[in-house]
């Protein structure tokens, strides 16, 4: 009967999801990324203001006007319009660290759903209210009274409250689900024996299918999701390219750059 251990491997996927040691897999932090985090952005419907770690701070508004640590800061029409497609370009792609976040949320529960109803798990109720408490967690995080917030300490604050305030209670949610419905599994397990004419070895293979359809489509939207860490990933470069060029036409925002590249 070893791939009855296939339904406990399945059972606990969303909580090896929630913590991924895998250099390949989605995370929630910045290491994948081949930049880091010097400062921290805020993105207001108004204006962009940049942080760094002694509270000095930069921020550009609507208008076209520069503030560096409140002072006024003069620019031209060129330098203005090279502002203007910077913050533009960083409230088009720094959302989405946060939509990656939620639709990973989402891969979880596709899991869960899959294999619930693969064994009629009942008492699943929990869980997906404590799937709705992670995505309040990760909007709270990057969504701050109508701000957007991103920087090395929100990816920290999240991570470490993912981990420590989540995925014990995901396994603990999940265990109760499944002794509850341990009538039911044993039942969904004995009816595919018994499609199986009571053949162990047929019996194991159509657990195996049944495991690899489940697999296949938490896999297919977990690849897309890492394509997508990818892609954000490579625009964080891009980004940071272009803030070197913005500091040669603005030597005042040396200093305030949001990325810098990692050197190997």
């Amino acid at each position: 009967m070893k791939k009855l251990l296939l339904v406990s491997a399945l059972i606990c996927t969303p909580a090896a999801m929630a913590h991924n040691d895998n250099d390949s897999g989605i995370s929630f932090s910045n290491e994948q990324c081949n930049v880091e985090f010097k400062n921290d952005v805020r993105i207001k419907p108004s204006e962009l203001e940049i942080f760094t770690a002694s509270n000095q701070f930069m921020r550009f508004n609507n208008n076209g006007n520069l503030t560096v640590n409140g002072e006024e800061v003069s620019i031209n029409s060129e330098q203005r319009q090279a502002l203007t497609q910077y913050s533009d370009t960083l409230r088009t792609q720094l959302p989405e660290v946060a939509n990656i976040a939620l639709d990973g949320v989402k891969i979880a529960g596709v899991a869960l759903e899959e294999v619930a109803n693969a064994f009629n798990i009942d008492g699943l109720n929990d869980l997906s209210g404590l799937m709705d408490g992670i995505k309040v967690e990760v909007e709270n995080t990057f969504y701050q009274q109508g701000t957007f917030v991103m920087g090395q300490q929100s990816f920290d604050q999240f991570g470490e409250n993912f981990e420590q305030q989540f995925e014990q209670q995901i396994e603990t949610v999940v265990e109760s689900a499944v002794m509850q419905s341990m009538g039911s599994i044993l039942v969904a397990l004995g009816s595919e024996l018994m499609g199986s004419g009571g053949d162990m070895d047929a019996f194991e293979q159509r657990m195996e299918n049944m495991g690899e359809q489940i697999e296949e489509k938490v896999e297919l939207h977990a690849n897309k999701l890492e394509q997508r860490a990818h892609a954000l990933c490579d625009n964080f470069a891009d980004i940071a390219q272009q803030e070197q060029q913005l500091v040669a036409q603005l030597p005042q925002l040396k200093g305030y750059e949001l990325f810098t590249i990692k050197q190997n």
